[in-house]
């Protein structure tokens, strides 16, 4: 999944690490993305302390499923190295909300990121004003997905629909009630009346209450 080695460059040479994945094993390697970002990093002087592949693992996956991508961002927590290099964005993640997380994370511990297809580097200023871009871009996502929602009840509640869990009918509190006042069991009452066993709880503690 992930191979590092020590620090033994000059006190200013730039340690990255290198991260590449692919969704299937069939055919697929990563090869090509390590032998591009390899180029780079030999041209910028960089020297790789680590390289963490995710084989056979989709973008659409949370981090939690990508074992070489949760252990590289913690390894950027523990400052093993100063940049993060990947081949393409898509590499990264598929969702915009994903991505952003990712960036925020290895911002947050001082750690830039370096997309070779986009030619992003979050050292420029050019970089620094993407990333910043992409949290607009995050935000207004957000605001789009609660406008949606939000619309949507607005549409349901004029069509007459009833929003949220529905409502236990009253036959069967009363059912649920009679039940327990025959001195059935929470269970018992609840099997009988087909009430949730958080009504016929709060049914036997009114009972409770009333007779105390």
């Amino acid at each position: 999944m992930a191979k590092t080695k020590t620090r033994t460059s000059k006190p200013n040479t730039r340690h990255v690490a290198l991260y590449v994945r692919v969704s299937t094993r069939n055919g697929q390697t990563v090869k090509n993305q390590l032998r591009e970002l390899r180029a780079v990093a030999k041209q910028a002087g960089w020297q790789v302390v680590g390289v963490y592949k995710d084989e056979g693992f989709s973008g659409a996956k949370g981090r939690e499923q990508r074992p070489a991508l949760d252990a590289i961002l913690k390894a950027a927590t523990r400052r093993e190295f100063d940049q993060v290099a990947v081949w393409s964005v898509d590499r990264l993640g598929r969702s915009l909300q994903d991505l952003i997380g990712t960036l925020r994370e290895l911002h947050d511990v001082g750690c830039d990121l370096y997309l070779h297809i986009q030619g992003l580097d979050t050292r420029t200023s050019a970089g620094k004003a993407m990333f910043q871009m992409m949290g607009v871009f995050a935000e207004f996502e957000r605001a789009m997905i609660q406008e949606r929602i939000h619309a949507g009840l607005a549409r349901a509640r004029a069509e007459g629909k009833r929003l949220g869990r529905p409502r236990v009918e009253g036959e069967a509190v009363d059912r649920a009630h009679a039940a327990l006042a025959g001195g059935a069991s929470l269970r018992r009452a609840m099997q009988a009346s087909g009430a949730s066993m958080a009504v016929v709880r709060r049914i036997k503690a009114t009972v409770v209450t009333a007779g105390s």
